[in-house]
This record gives structure tokens, sequence and C-alpha cells, in this order.
């Protein structure tokens, strides 16, 4: 097992010598090309994927989780655009950030450079195995990938399409490699291997970014994990706070930035959470209160500690009463993920107030969660949204897949 993820450490740095100075016109070339590829393999991708799904349903997979893992026509077709977005996208490598002249007239300056070979581990998104080449590529980066088991088959055709096009090209194929065994202890060993691999990158649940934090001897960018909120204030319009929290929660379940908590101003829970409940109704969400929740809806479940912590990805919510705005934030930030949250309100104070003390990568005012996303954001495809702090914060584009190095320029100086 050690022997095979070495073979691919090795490959993998020996295309990162030659993908970290390629020009953009070839990147952006073999790009296209794959996108064109997704497309016209779309029916053997399709028929890998529905291998994936079937056993998924017979492993009793929840639908948000389904959802996630599912491909259909349009869903390649959007890989394949996010691709061509990427392409439009301006190459961040080579980038000069700054350039100073010393008093002993060094020119010294920054620019950007690939962070070098990048591991994925991540779950049932073979998405994600798109995004994360396309990204990786255009910025002259390596991508190890390490999907889960629920999307092997499709996860296999996808990277076969990607390195098709790669041979045709003549680029080295490795410039993005697939790690098939699916098994925790190969994870662990793909965790150790800091000789070959710059920055590890999980991407799901928080179970899996807890291993991975817990293992890895390579630097990790955590990412994904949302228990979003949306608190509604006391000043908040209604049936805009309705349409928003409709949309958050059930637009799609099984997304990070899908809203998991809803906070709602103790002074109009009579009036508004009747009405948020028949809006919610329609898509049969199950949503667990606090007391003061349940006096005004009796009918429904009583909330423990942990529904307050709880990423459902699931046609679920939990309902938490407060009587200031103060107590909005405390709780929020006591049981945010630190991904998405939004204030509903017609006060300037409030909305500014809650912007400047919510830690969380992404924090709105009069909007659904739901936007916190690379193409959302114009960043074309993302490799994540992180939820750290060190390096980059929130969807990550192509900058965030890059470091810098100083260049300095003299003329015979010494020290």
């Amino acid at each position: 097992m050690m022997s095979s993820l070495i073979a691919i450490g090795k490959a993998a740095k020996k295309a990162e010598s030659l993908l970290r100075i390629m020009n953009t016109d070839l990147k952006d070339q073999i790009l296209e090309d794959v996108a064109k590829r997704l497309v016209t393999k779309e029916q053997e991708i399709l028929s890998a994927n529905a291998k994936d799904v079937e056993n998924a349903k017979k492993n009793g997979m929840n639908a948000g989780l389904i959802d996630r893992l599912l491909l259909t026509d349009e869903r390649i077709a959007s890989m394949a655009d996010g691709l061509r977005q990427v392409v439009q996208l301006e190459d961040p490598i080579g980038e000069v950030l700054a350039m100073k002249k010393r008093p002993n007239n060094l020119l010294i300056g920054q620019k950007r450079v690939p962070l070098g070979v990048i591991g994925m581990i991540y779950e049932a998104r073979p998405n994600v195995t798109v995004d994360a080449f396309g990204l990786c590529f255009k910025t002259g980066n390596v991508a190890i990938l390490k999907g889960g088991s629920d999307a092997l088959h499709s996860n296999k055709a996808l990277v076969l399409c990607i390195q098709e096009v790669l041979r045709e090209h003549q680029v080295d194929e490795n410039a993005v490699q697939l790690i098939e065994d699916t098994n925790r202890e190969t994870a662990i060993a793909f965790m150790k291997l800091k000789e070959y691999i710059d920055v590890l990158i999980p991407r799901g649940g928080a179970g899996l970014i807890q291993t991975v934090v817990e293992n890895s001897m390579i630097p990790v960018i955590e990412t994904g994990t949302g228990n979003c909120h949306i608190y509604v204030d006391e000043t908040a319009d209604f049936q805009m706070a309705i349409d928003i929290i409709f949309n958050a929660k059930t637009q799609r379940i099984g997304v990070c930035n899908a809203c998991e908590s809803l906070v709602v101003h103790k002074s109009i829970i009579t009036e508004f959470l009747p009405l948020v409940k028949m809006k919610l109704d329609e898509k049969q969400v199950e949503l667990r209160g606090d007391e003061a929740a349940l006096a005004v809806l009796p009918m429904i479940k009583k909330a423990e500690a942990k529904d307050f912590a709880t990423e459902y990805l699931d046609y679920i919510m939990s309902i938490k009463t407060v009587s200031s705005i103060a107590e909005a934030i405390s709780h929020i930030n006591q049981y945010s993920t630190h991904h998405s949250e939004a204030i509903i309100t017609r006060d300037y104070e409030n909305g500014q107030r809650f912007l400047n003390e919510i830690d969380s990568a992404a924090v709105y005012i009069n909007a659904s969660t739901r936007f916190t996303d690379g193409f959302e954001f114009g960043f074309g495809a993302e490799i994540g949204i992180s939820t750290q702090k060190i390096h980059v914060r929130g969807p990550m584009g192509l900058a965030a897949l890059t470091t810098s190095k100083y260049i300095i320029y003299g003329n015979g100086q010494v020290r």
C-alpha cells in the first residue's frame, strides 16, 4: 500500500516540475478540451455514476448525500462550464504582488507561484474531481485525489477523461491522479506523504475533516462543514425572511452552505414562526425548537443541545429564540462551524453589528447563505470553502491555490 502511494507521490513531483512553468495558453487549451471531453463522454460518465447511486441507495445513504453524489446531463454541463469559466479567469501565476527599491538599490518583490502538489480527500461528490483538477491545473499545481468509495466509479470515469486529454497534448497525465484504494488505512497513509505533498485539503463532513486534521503530517486547509445560521431580527421583513430561509434550507439540502439553524427574536415568534413553518411544510422540513418555539409550535420536536451544533444535510432545522441581537450573536458564534451566517433585518445598526461580530468566513445581510460559492463569488469553480483563518478563508478560487516567493534584483551588492 505504502509503496504504491510513494510511487504516486514521486510521479506527482515529476509532473509538478513541468506544470509549474507551463504557459497559460497551453493550460487554457487543455482545460477547454477537457470541458468538451466531459460532454462527449457524458453517457459513459452517467453510466459509471448510475452504479455509484445504485450502490448508495442499497447502502441506505440519505437523500441529501445521494443528491451530492448524483450526476445528470445538467450537472455534467455545469462542470464543463466551470472549467470554461476558469479558462476565462486571469492566470495568477507569475503576478508580481509588490516591488520596492531598498536604500542599497536592491529591488525586492514578491510574485505568485503554485503551491506544488495538492492532495484532496473528499466524500461522495464527483463534481469535486473536476473542480479540483481545473483549479489546480490552471495554477500550475498537481492534484492527487482521494475520493470516497461511494463515488469511485464516477471519479474513475472523470479522471480517465482528463488524462486522455493530457496525453493528447503530450502533457504528463500524472498532473492528476486518483487513489483508487478507498479504505481508511490508505487514507491515513496518504496523510503521511509530506515528502511529496505540499498541502492537503479535506472536503466533506465534520468526521472526515477531524480525521484529516488529527492524522495528517502535511499542512491542512480545513473546508466544508457548514452549520449555517439565519437570524431573523425583530425588524425583519417577514416575507423576505421566509423566502430567504426557504431557499437557504431547501434549494439543495446536501450542501455545506445550506441553512441548518434558525435563530429568531422572541418579540416576533408568535406571528413569524407559524408563517415560516407553513412555508417549510411544502418540503416537509422537520423543525426542532427550544421551549419558546415549542410554546408557539407545539407540534414540532423539542431541540436538544446537540441539535444547535448539527449539520443535518437533511430536511431538518433547529430553532433557537433569543431576546436580543447580542444573544443571537453569542449563540451563533458558540455553535457555528464558522462557514456562513445571515441576518434578516431592516435595522442598519443591527446589520453592521452582525457583520462585525460574527466570526465566520461569510456573513450576509438580507441574503441567502447559499451564495457562499465560487461561481457566485465570481471565482469560477472552487476547490472548497475554507473555514479556517490561516492562508485562506471562504470560497477558494485560483489565488487561494498559490503562494508567493521573493524575487530580488541586484547589480553587484554584497552585505
